[in-house]
């Protein structure tokens, strides 16, 4: 909030705090609608990221069964054999609204290779259930995140409407009413002098 000293003297003064008063309403209003468009985005990505925590619950749950098969049928060895031979790589798709960047969704683009091979029946299968979790996990992360960055889009939205509507825009108001009712008791003054000025040149 500026101090009344940074304020024009006069006319000028009016016209300065006219103007902000009109870029601050602006300024609300587009912040206001950045609201009404990010909230319903909110809501849809929390629905998206709820479905994708589930499916990457349930996918976990899946891998956790055929790992605890492949370490009884093979031992410790059998769960080291399975393990991939390099990092899997993802690939990010972005979005954004009202632009606030965020993931729009994620993908396992690369599958981890085994580094031997299976060393019984269940490492087949423990390692595609592997996969799926793995891939259900990165939609989630994404997801999450995507969530995330939106909420804190909106908190900080809402802090700058708080702002104009609590601090900046009242005292906008007030100045401007306290400056027009100066001008306007300057204009009676000045009316006065003028009457009696030009009362008392057409005196005897």
């Amino acid at each position: 909030m500026p101090q009344p000293s940074r304020v024009p003297p006069g006319r000028a003064g009016r016209i300065w705090l006219h103007r902000r008063l009109a870029a601050a309403e602006r300024g609300r209003e587009q912040l206001d609608r950045k609201l009404r468009i990010l909230l319903p985005e909110l809501q849809r990505r929390r629905l998206r990221a709820e479905r994708f925590d589930r499916e990457w619950r349930a996918a976990c749950a899946v891998a956790r069964t055929w790992l605890l098969r492949v370490a009884i049928l093979g031992g410790e060895d059998a769960v080291v054999g399975a393990a991939a031979a390099e990092p899997a790589r993802v690939e990010v798709t972005w979005a954004t609204t009202m632009g606030l960047g965020y993931p729009a969704g994620a993908e396992l683009v690369t599958q981890p290779g085994r580094a031997v091979p299976p060393a019984n029946a269940a490492v087949v299968p423990a390692v595609e259930a592997f996969e799926a979790a793995l891939r259900a996990g990165v939609g989630s992360a994404a997801a999450d995140e995507a969530v995330r960055r939106v909420e804190a889009e909106i908190a900080v939205t809402r802090r700058r409407m708080r702002a104009l509507e609590r601090r900046w825009m009242p005292w906008l108001r007030e100045a401007l009413a306290e400056r027009e009712a100066a001008l306007e008791q300057g204009e009676r003054e000045d009316g006065v002098r003028l009457r009696r000025a030009v009362g008392g040149r057409a005196g005897p």
